[in-house]
């Protein structure tokens, strides 16, 4: 008598995650997205590990997320994992301002981001 199950979004060997509402913007979130793409989940989790970039640290729980997706919810092998896509879009912006000289406002924007990471799992390849 329930509803049907909902049908995957993305493939069998692929998990996903989601991380919303990042506070940096989208144009410095995808540098550090760059910095994985296409790379083995545990060199892209030592890049991360080490990288000086602030926002590092939340893109890696993003790609941890994934990785715990692949393994305990879709059963895939986490040597065998891969950053198959790492792609950032934008978000809200908070509008703060500051006044300014003879009478005007200096706008002050303050973007948020998400970021979504996709593994998949290949089978022998290195990439």
């Amino acid at each position: 008598m329930g509803k049907e199950k909902n049908p995957r979004r993305v493939a069998e060997n692929e998990a996903m995650a989601k991380s919303k509402m990042l506070r940096t913007s989208p144009q410095k979130l995808n540098l550090v997205a760059g910095l994985i793409r296409g790379k083995k989940v545990d060199k892209a989790l030592a890049d991360l590990t080490f990288s000086n970039k602030r926002i590092a640290g939340d893109v890696r729980k993003c790609l941890q997320s994934a990785i715990a997706n692949a393994e305990n919810n879709h059963g895939l092998d986490v040597d065998e994992l891969v950053v198959a896509e790492a792609y950032c879009g934008k978000n809200l912006v908070m509008k703060r301002g500051r006044p300014r000289a003879r009478g005007r406002f200096g706008k002050i924007m303050k973007p948020f981001s998400e970021l979504t990471i996709l593994v998949r799992q290949k089978a022998g390849e290195t990439a």
